[in-house]
């Protein structure tokens, strides 16, 4: 097996790539099992960016295959924000909870047909030998009126998928690696990692 690091050490995040890597011959490993402290910076205005950043940082510090992503929301009627900075929307050390009031408060007066919103996700392979590779994926929806459903982390209990009438955290696991963004951007992650592991065969 060989060893993959997530750079993250949000385990709701990393469960999901477990998932969503399945099959693979890959031990996914994170921040902290690797024994990083170091933050790397990822405060730049592009998903892309950010990412990059990431995996290339921690890659050179574990020595390993590195995945990192970066993911945002983006509400049409607040001119695209949070966008890249949505973890941070709220304050540095805001909670999920705080995230998402501080959103909402934002959107008090919008009616529901303008309340557009899209999911963007970003992801960066530091491959060894390889250069980084970048992968993307969005999923489309509406910001709810209140939060809704107990699954997932982050905006998901407000984030409303009009298809499936119901909001990303009303979803089972299974469901939302379907549909989310982070989903689509690792269907193309998985096409390379498994292009990495044909061209790395003695």
């Amino acid at each position: 097996m060989v060893k993959l690091l997530v750079a993250s050490n949000n385990l709701g995040k990393v469960r999901e790539y477990q998932a969503l890597l399945e099959g693979l011959p890959f031990l996914l490993t994170t921040l902290k099992e690797a024994g990083i402290k170091v933050t790397v910076d990822e405060g730049k205005d592009s998903y892309q960016e950010n990412a990059r950043l990431k995996a290339e940082a921690y890659a050179r510090l574990s020595g390993l295959l590195t995945l990192a992503d970066d993911s945002g929301l983006e509400v049409t009627a607040l001119g695209g924000e949070p966008g890249p900075r949505a973890a941070r929307y709220a304050g540095e050390n805001a909670s999920d909870r705080e995230r998402v009031s501080y959103l909402l408060s934002k959107l008090r007066d919008v009616p529901w047909e303008q309340r557009k919103a899209c999911f963007r996700c970003v992801i960066a392979l530091a491959l060894p030998g390889d250069g980084v590779e970048i992968c993307q994926g969005e999923c489309d929806g509406y910001i709810a009126l209140e939060p809704k459903g107990e699954m997932g982390f982050g905006y998901d209990s407000v984030f409303y998928l009009p298809e499936l009438d119901k909001t990303m955290a009303e979803l089972t696991p299974e469901e939302k690696n379907k549909v989310s963004h982070r989903a689509r951007a690792a269907q193309c992650a998985r096409a390379v990692l498994e292009r990495w592991l044909e061209k790395a065969k003695p």
